[in-house]
């Protein structure tokens, strides 16, 4: 039997993982690296960084109900320090987190209401959350990318599903107060 929501819980858990991993490096950035212009999407880290973080507060409030919309990037940078950053971007990977580990498979095929301007999209639930996974990885890799023009080294953000890369991904668990079990779907944080 397939359990989709096991499935979309360790999306959110590696999704926690690989951003606590990014932001573990740009931490180490030297003065000016994070907000250097850049090539790619967005021109910088900075704005790079920010804007996942701030579609993810879009998406997250309407899979919860709310009616955040297009208020969410009303600031393009809410966070222009790398450390309030990334206490920011933890924060909403643990309240999608929260939300993912309160589905059951019956819930995915629920309808959310998303508020754009000027209209309500309607999607199913699975869909949204397969949306912003994957924005959240686009965008990372650009970050990563990015990274690689600074004097610091892009980190490994892909070892976080299966069973077999576990070692390779204790130290963003002891970071993160989480255990393999989490990972795995044997416990509930």
């Amino acid at each position: 039997m397939t359990d989709a929501a096991r499935f979309i819980r360790k999306l959110a858990y590696a999704n926690m993982l690989a951003n606590d991993r990014l932001h573990e490096a740009v931490s180490m950035l030297g003065p000016g690296e994070f907000e250097a212009p850049r090539t790619s999407f967005f021109p910088s880290l900075v704005a790079t960084l920010n804007h996942i973080l701030i579609i993810d507060w879009f998406y997250i409030d309407a899979l919860e109900g709310g009616d955040l919309g297009p208020k969410a990037w009303e600031n393009e940078v809410p966070f222009p320090d790398p450390v309030d950053l990334r206490a920011a971007q933890i924060a909403s990977d643990r309240r999608l987190l929260a939300f993912c580990l309160a589905l059951g498979d019956e819930d995915l095929a629920r309808q959310v209401q998303i508020h754009r301007t000027g209209r309500i999209q309607v999607e199913r639930c699975d869909d949204v959350l397969s949306h912003l996974f994957q924005h959240q990885t686009h965008h990372r890799g650009q970050a990563h990318a990015m990274l690689a023009g600074t004097s610091v080294k892009p980190p490994q953000i892909d070892e976080f599903i299966v069973a077999d890369d576990a070692p390779s991904r204790a130290d963003v668990l002891q970071r993160l107060g989480m255990t393999e079990a989490h990972v795995m779907n044997e416990v509930q944080t």
